[in-house]
């Protein structure tokens, strides 16, 4: 065990036993599913699959962070047992826990002076922020301690890729992402926006692609333009998907064969409850390290 915890929040979008595996702490986020409240823990209390197919159906949903109060009691159980915390928040382009935490960190300075306690912007988000908080855990592995680790991912963290496309407009219309009369056009015209975060964590639509087939070509492409060494690329790959596992497998299939030096295969997550809720069924989303993001 090392003498600090690394942590995240839920909406970074891996599994509970990947995170039990490579030693990585999360807190949850919450969701309301046409008005009952459940925590975004990863599909333990509710299935992704129960969860998408309602969302189909017509289910609203809304969702929550993290409480300054959550924050505060969950670092503390570190804090007391004399371990070091390096946390990292969903982008602050997305949502304001990372407000929160800071809050929580300043109070629990004051009771523990001696701890370190770092609460970090990951500028992240699903699985992407879950590669970032991977590869923070080899560094750990490999001997780094938290103050250079902390170093590391201030330097480092815009170099985690976000690319993703949507296939159902009418979240995006329903989040005011996308506006009405754009939603409409694009559903009958077969729109897939091609997505991704940008440099200071936000989500943004970079090209309107038409057709599935097409918007998958064009993710790739960009891990082709964008990744470490382009096709000799050698680093973890990543993608999630919200209830459509076999266009996830289409894409890393794609990867695999563009990419034949990648540490290992693809892996394959689900989009949690909480980015999902904003996104809907039907979201394929591609993680790799590349250039920083600059725009």
């Amino acid at each position: 065990m090392s003498e600090y915890i690394i942590s995240c929040c839920s909406t970074a979008d891996l599994t509970a036993e990947h995170f039990t595996q490579r030693d990585i702490h999360y807190i949850c986020f919450h969701f309301e599913l046409d008005g009952k409240e459940y925590p975004d823990d990863l599909g333990q209390s509710i299935s992704f699959e129960d969860f998408y197919s309602q969302m189909a159906k017509g289910a609203m949903t809304r969702t929550s962070q993290v409480g300054v109060g959550e924050y505060v009691e969950y670092f503390e159980s570190f804090l007391k047992e004399g371990k070091d915390v390096l946390h990292l928040t969903l982008s602050s382009g997305i949502s304001g826990t990372l407000n929160s935490a800071t809050i929580a960190r300043d109070q629990l300075k004051e009771k523990y002076p001696e701890r370190k306690l770092y609460v970090v912007d990951s500028l992240a988000a699903s699985s992407g922020f879950g590669l970032l908080t991977n590869k923070l855990a080899d560094l750990r592995d490999q001997g780094m301690g938290i103050d250079e680790l902390y170093e590391w991912v201030i330097e480092h963290r815009l170099e985690c890729q976000h690319w993703f496309f949507v296939s159902d407009l009418s979240y995006l219309v329903r989040g005011g992402r996308v506006s009405k009369v754009a939603g409409t056009i694009g559903s009958v015209l077969n729109i897939c926006p091609l997505m991704n975060v940008d440099y200071q964590g936000h989500l943004i639509v970079r090209s309107k692609v038409r057709g599935k087939s097409a918007v998958m070509k064009a993710q790739v492409q960009k891990m082709i333009e964008l990744a470490e060494n382009g096709k000799d690329y050698d680093g973890d790959c990543y993608i999630s998907n919200s209830a459509c596992y076999e266009d996830a497998r289409k894409v890393a299939d794609m990867v695999e064969e563009t990419f034949p030096k990648l540490k290992g295969k693809v892996k394959i997550f689900s989009i949690g409850t909480t980015i999902g809720s904003h996104t809907g069924p039907g979201t394929v989303a591609l993680f790799f390290w590349g250039n920083k993001r600059l725009d």
